[in-house]
């Protein structure tokens, strides 16, 4: 007995002191009285306890509470994020469907003002080495494509087919090396030659005289005698014209027309043509 009062002391007085104020009022017969000495010293002792008990809970059930507003703040912002991913998404979509509407009502607008049948292709794929700059196109020989049709935009000239199979051709742009188109300046009707550089960003204009009306900015469009492509489709700009001091022929660069690196939709013109062997026998690697 006096090992177990030894070992459970200061729980038992504990309980003691609280339990005193029940006892001392129950024997008061529920009368009102001023506490005793005992009941203050009860008071005294568990006052500061119910006090830290007090805000031990409420401090538990604020975070219990501002765990779950935050949980609930962090899963609605999520929800935002989500929603405005799929905004952005979205309005990325109408922003390419109508750029693609925009390309497409300019090659409309270009096919009603021509005679020809023009094929509409899409780009599929860019090879845009200095060995072979081509691109491919989603329209081949089950749609009418051959060697050696013109290919351009309703900006000017894009090169044209030197392979086509089933359902797909290679188109070599005109700043591959080995393209060659007949020329004039549109403003003095010079004749010229249109040569690719290889670096698929300039044209070299050959055979035009020194002492030609040649300038800066001068329109170059094509003169129709290549047997390839049709007269006035438009080649590029006149850039750096160089009148040297020895030989016959001055030297400039043309700028093209068509911005190569995002060409995404091309028209073929399918006309009957007599091309030289070497215009239709280049084939990508």
């Amino acid at each position: 007995m006096f090992r177990f009062l030894s070992r459970y002391r200061e729980p038992l007085i504990v309980g003691a002191l609280l339990v005193w104020p029940l006892v001392s009022y129950l024997s008061s017969g529920h009368r009102g009285r001023e506490p005793s000495v005992v009941d203050r010293l009860v008071l005294a002792v568990s006052s500061p306890v119910q006090a830290g008990l007090t805000w031990a809970l409420g401090g538990v059930t604020g975070t219990v509470d501002g765990y779950v507003a935050l949980r609930g703040a962090h899963e609605e912002a999520q929800e935002c994020r989500v929603a405005l991913a799929e905004a952005h998404a979205a309005l990325n979509a109408l922003k390419e469907a109508e750029a693609e509407n925009t390309r497409l009502k300019a090659i409309l607008g270009y096919v009603e003002q021509t005679t020809e049948q023009e094929i509409v292709a899409r780009v599929i794929g860019l090879n845009p080495t200095a060995q072979f700059q081509s691109l491919r196109i989603n329209r081949g020989e089950d749609d009418g494509v051959r060697a050696g049709m013109p290919v351009l935009t309703p900006d000017g000239v894009v090169g044209q087919v030197v392979r086509a199979v089933g359902g797909s051709a290679d188109v070599m742009l005109l700043t591959d090396a080995s393209s060659r188109i007949g020329a004039v300046l549109q403003r003095t009707r010079v004749r010229a030659t249109v040569t690719g550089l290889g670096d698929g960003r300039r044209l070299s204009l050959n055979l035009v005289r020194r002492e030609d009306d040649a300038k800066d900015g001068d329109e170059v469009v094509t003169s129709g005698t290549d047997g390839i492509f049709p007269a006035g489709l438009h080649v590029g700009t006149l850039r750096d014209v160089q009148r040297p001091a020895v030989g016959m022929f001055l030297s400039a660069t043309v700028k093209p027309a068509v911005d190569l690196a995002r060409v995404e939709e091309v028209l073929v013109i399918p006309v009957a043509l007599t091309l030289p062997a070497a215009s239709v026998t280049r084939e990508g690697p």
